[in-house]
Protein backbone atom coordinates (compact mmCIF):
# COMPACT_ATOMS: atom_id res chain seq x y z
CA UNK A 1 0.00 0.00 0.00
CA UNK A 2 2.77 2.21 0.90
CA UNK A 3 4.15 1.69 -2.62
CA UNK A 4 1.17 2.65 -4.89
CA UNK A 5 0.87 6.10 -2.59
CA UNK A 6 4.65 7.04 -3.34
CA UNK A 7 5.32 8.51 -6.56
CA UNK A 8 9.00 7.44 -7.83
CA UNK A 9 10.88 10.36 -8.04
CA UNK A 10 13.05 11.06 -11.08
CA UNK A 11 16.35 10.55 -9.24
CA UNK A 12 18.33 11.52 -12.64
CA UNK A 13 18.38 13.86 -16.03
CA UNK A 14 18.19 10.68 -18.30
CA UNK A 15 15.18 10.02 -16.90
CA UNK A 16 13.04 12.94 -16.90
CA UNK A 17 14.59 13.21 -21.06
CA UNK A 18 12.81 9.55 -21.06
CA UNK A 19 10.02 10.56 -19.38
CA UNK A 20 9.00 13.40 -21.81
CA UNK A 21 10.27 11.97 -25.06
CA UNK A 22 9.68 7.68 -24.41
CA UNK A 23 7.67 5.74 -26.05
CA UNK A 24 7.05 4.49 -29.19
CA UNK A 25 5.97 7.26 -31.00
CA UNK A 26 7.21 10.99 -28.98
CA UNK A 27 10.62 10.80 -30.27
CA UNK A 28 8.88 10.37 -34.30
CA UNK A 29 6.74 13.28 -33.49
CA UNK A 30 9.04 15.57 -32.39
CA UNK A 31 11.36 14.23 -35.84
CA UNK A 32 8.51 15.52 -38.06
CA UNK A 33 7.72 18.24 -36.45
CA UNK A 34 11.49 19.21 -36.70
CA UNK A 35 10.74 19.85 -40.11
CA UNK A 36 7.33 22.08 -39.82
CA UNK A 37 4.23 22.79 -38.49
CA UNK A 38 1.81 20.20 -38.77
CA UNK A 39 -1.94 19.31 -38.69
CA UNK A 40 -3.44 16.39 -36.94
CA UNK A 41 -4.07 14.65 -40.39
CA UNK A 42 -0.28 15.12 -41.32
CA UNK A 43 1.20 13.81 -38.35
CA UNK A 44 -1.31 10.60 -38.92
CA UNK A 45 -0.19 10.31 -42.36
CA UNK A 46 3.43 10.28 -41.76
CA UNK A 47 3.05 7.96 -38.74
CA UNK A 48 1.99 5.42 -40.13
CA UNK A 49 0.18 3.19 -37.87
CA UNK A 50 -0.79 5.76 -35.08
CA UNK A 51 -4.73 5.58 -34.02
CA UNK A 52 -6.29 8.82 -33.76
CA UNK A 53 -6.35 8.21 -29.93
CA UNK A 54 -2.77 7.29 -29.38
CA UNK A 55 -1.49 10.80 -31.30
CA UNK A 56 -3.73 12.39 -29.55
CA UNK A 57 -2.93 11.15 -26.24
CA UNK A 58 0.72 11.63 -27.06
CA UNK A 59 0.12 15.34 -28.13
CA UNK A 60 -1.21 15.95 -25.18
CA UNK A 61 1.45 14.56 -23.00
CA UNK A 62 4.07 16.63 -24.96
CA UNK A 63 1.78 19.52 -25.12
CA UNK A 64 1.54 19.05 -21.01
CA UNK A 65 5.24 18.90 -20.76
CA UNK A 66 5.96 22.21 -23.09
CA UNK A 67 7.81 20.32 -25.49
CA UNK A 68 4.69 20.62 -28.16
CA UNK A 69 2.84 23.92 -28.92
CA UNK A 70 -1.05 23.57 -30.31
CA UNK A 71 -2.70 26.50 -32.41
CA UNK A 72 -6.52 26.14 -32.14
CA UNK A 73 -7.62 28.10 -34.93
CA UNK A 74 -11.07 27.70 -33.81
CA UNK A 75 -13.15 27.25 -37.32
CA UNK A 76 -15.14 24.36 -38.26
CA UNK A 77 -14.44 22.28 -39.34
CA UNK A 78 -11.53 22.12 -36.64
CA UNK A 79 -8.57 23.13 -37.73
CA UNK A 80 -5.44 22.82 -35.33
CA UNK A 81 -2.38 23.03 -36.16
CA UNK A 82 1.26 21.50 -34.01
CA UNK A 83 4.61 23.03 -33.95
CA UNK A 84 7.70 22.52 -31.64
CA UNK A 85 8.84 25.22 -28.77
CA UNK A 86 11.91 26.12 -28.15
CA UNK A 87 12.21 23.54 -25.56
CA UNK A 88 10.71 20.90 -28.30
CA UNK A 89 13.66 22.23 -30.71
CA UNK A 90 16.15 22.01 -28.14
CA UNK A 91 15.60 17.70 -28.31
CA UNK A 92 17.36 18.30 -31.82
CA UNK A 93 21.00 17.55 -31.20
CA UNK A 94 19.68 14.83 -28.79
CA UNK A 95 17.57 12.92 -31.86
CA UNK A 96 21.17 13.79 -34.17
CA UNK A 97 22.94 11.91 -31.65
CA UNK A 98 20.37 9.19 -31.28
CA UNK A 99 20.35 8.65 -35.05
CA UNK A 100 24.10 8.22 -35.45
CA UNK A 101 24.17 6.05 -32.80
CA UNK A 102 21.29 3.80 -34.08
CA UNK A 103 23.56 3.84 -37.56
CA UNK A 104 26.24 2.73 -35.64
CA UNK A 105 24.91 -0.39 -33.88
CA UNK A 106 23.17 -1.05 -37.11
CA UNK A 107 26.07 -1.41 -38.66
CA UNK A 108 27.52 -3.40 -36.42
CA UNK A 109 24.75 -5.48 -36.06
CA UNK A 110 25.22 -5.74 -39.82
CA UNK A 111 28.59 -6.95 -39.93
CA UNK A 112 28.09 -9.93 -37.17
CA UNK A 113 25.40 -11.74 -39.20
Amino acid sequence: MLKEQAKKTLTCPVETTLKIIGGRWKVLIIHFLLNDTMRFGELTRSLNGISARTLSKQLRELEADGVVHRKDFGEIPPKVEYSLTPLGRSLEHVLLSMEAWGTTVEKEQTKRK
